[in-house]
């Protein structure tokens, strides 16, 4: 697939500035853009800060219910209101509350369906 993108206006001028490789430039190619353009981290964790209380108590919530659906071979829950496509969710979140919607469980999985029968709102 070539892509055309003009890139004469001056808004975009400089958006390309410091960044490696041509392919990218000139066509959808995102391994080639980040095979040029990375760097990878080669330090340790010391950067990191220590897990909240509230993140080890959620973490723990999430490893035993991983720790029974591995033992009984099957999910914890399931949402049933909505029918899963690769775009059918929001955003992931396992903690419901901390994304303000204080519904749902850490362990909760949807049921897939046939992405022709799913209509978004």
């Amino acid at each position: 697939m070539k892509v055309d993108i003009d890139t004469s206006d001056k808004l975009y001028a400089d958006a390309w500035l410091g960044f490696k490789g041509t392919d990218w430039k000139n066509e959808i190619n995102v391994r080639d853009f980040i095979q040029h353009n990375y760097t990878p981290y080669e330090g340790d964790e010391s950067f990191l800060a220590e897990a909240t209380p509230a993140t080890t108590e959620l973490w723990e919530k999430v490893m035993e219910g991983i720790r029974i659906e591995n033992a009984t071979h099957a999910p914890l829950d399931f949402d049933t209101n909505i029918a899963t496509t690769i775009t059918a969710h929001d955003a992931g979140y396992i903690n419901h509350y901390a994304a303000g919607k204080n519904s749902g469980s850490a362990n909760g999985c949807a049921i897939k369906a046939c992405a022709a029968s799913v209509r978004r709102h």
